[in-house]
């Protein structure tokens, strides 16, 4: 009875891990969606990365948001990419992002961290916050080392 219970609650935390390594960092490209705040309204917006090319080719002014590491960040980013890893989002996105009206594009390596930025920006009041998940679904150009000035 004893090797039963061993058994089953490793089979439990077996299927517990799985489900949160296979399904919980990542998501699949292309799911656009809204979450909404407990009183209702939008709190960001999750789209494509081929709907935020479209947003970068048409709108004039936007935010484009690397909420990755700054080692990540001079590997690869895409152009014209800001820099606030996501564990800095609290502290230095009202020094950083000033105009809370533009549009702000975010994106990190996978999807997981824009998503907690993009949610944690909507809580701090900017209304058009975009997450297009991972640089890894990113199929345009993008650049790497030192930003030239």
């Amino acid at each position: 009875m004893k090797k039963y219970l061993i058994a089953f609650l490793l089979l439990g935390i077996f299927i517990c891990v799985s489900a949160f390594l296979l399904g919980g960092c990542t998501r699949k490209a292309g799911n656009s969606s809204s979450l909404s705040t407990s009183s209702g309204k939008t709190a960001y917006k999750t789209i494509s990365p081929e709907e935020a090319k479209q947003k970068m080719d048409s709108l004039e002014h936007f935010i484009l948001l690397d909420v990755r590491t700054a080692e990540e960040f001079l590997e690869q980013r895409i152009e014209g990419a800001t820099l606030i890893p996501d564990y800095q989002i609290a502290a230095e996105a009202e020094k950083t992002l000033t105009e809370k009206d533009t549009p702000i594009l975010v994106y990190c390596r996978s999807g997981r961290r824009s998503a907690l930025a993009a949610q944690k920006l909507a809580e701090l009041g900017y209304p058009s916050v975009y997450d297009f998940g991972g640089i890894i679904d990113w199929p345009y150009e993008t650049v790497s080392g030192e930003e030239k000035n």
